[in-house]
Order: structure tokens, then sequence, then C-alpha cells
């Protein structure tokens, strides 16, 4: 009964082992990819389709709520509707920099410039395209393949502010 014992506890702790070796070697490999989790960004006047373009997808129109019962909606007498347009609002920059989008042949970049440094915020190829994406501390580089023919995405900021270069080859 005691070798059972200690086979089993053995065997419990190389398996224990043999998992958390797996899963920090893993993790390892992952973080910093381009699979990091997506994030929120803020949908702003500039992204907005005008007359010439046609919509990416169509939109959709929810009710209205409904007011509620107990507090009755008063219309202020003192407001009048004004004449002159609302102005458009310009594109704000986020937390970490401005979002700026790069359409290429091969597919869409799309990163957060910040006065210091970048980060990837998307990157999506075209249809019969594939990518690759390379991440270190002073550039990000994302290149599009389809078949010959390549499209890089070359983002810099080792020596100034983020820089943006896309070449065809």
């Amino acid at each position: 009964m005691g070798k059972g014992l200690v086979h089993v506890l053995a065997w419990s702790l190389a398996t224990g082992a043999a998992v958390t070796l797996s899963w920090w070697g893993v993790h390892t490999v992952m973080a910093g990819t381009a699979y990091d989790p997506p994030r929120a960004l803020p949908i702003t006047a500039a992204d907005a389709t005008t007359q010439d373009s046609k919509p990416l997808a169509s939109s959709t129109k929810r009710p209205s709520p409904t007011p509620s019962k107990s507090k009755p909606v008063k219309p202020s007498p003192t407001r009048t509707p004004s004449a002159k347009p609302t102005p458009t609002p310009t594109p704000t920059p986020t937390a970490s920099g401005q979002i700026k989008g790069y359409d290429t042949d091969g597919g869409r970049a799309v990163f957060s410039l910040g006065a210091a440094d970048a980060t990837l915020v998307s990157a999506t190829p075209g249809a019969g395209w594939s990518m690759q994406v390379w991440k270190t501390e002073s550039w990000i580089r994302v290149e599009f393949t389809s078949g010959a023919d390549r499209v890089s995405v070359f983002c810099t900021w080792h020596d100034g502010p983020p820089h943006v270069e896309i070449g065809n080859y």
C-alpha cells in the first residue's frame, strides 16, 4: 500500500511540474504578440462616411427609450433651435496616443501613436493575403503577403516620435 501511494505521489508531482513548465513556455512565447486582447476604441466623427463613399456595413436603428412615467418631461421654454450647424469634432487622442489607420494593397494596420512610442491596435489582411507581425522596443513591422507580393507597414520611434513607412516589394 505504501509503495503505491509513493508512486501516485511521484506521478502527481511530475505531471504538475510538466504542466507548469508547458504553461510557462507557451505564456512566454505568446506574450507581446499580435494576439494581445483587443482594446475598445472611441468612434469619432472623422470615421464617419461621406456622401461620396459607401458604408462598409449597414447600420441598425434602435428604438428610442420611452420616458419614465414617474418623472414627467417638461419642455424648456428658454431653449431656441440653433440656426448654425454644430462643428465637427476633431479626432481626440486616446490615453496612449493618436489612433491612425494605414490602408495598403495587402490589408489595414492601425497604430496608436504616442509622443515617444507606438502600439499596434489591429492588423487585418485583405482577401487572399496573409500577415505576420514583429515587435521590438523601438519598432513594429506588419507584413502582408500574397504569393510573391509583399507589403510592409513599418512603424519606428527609436530616434524621435513614431514614424510610419509603407513599402511594396
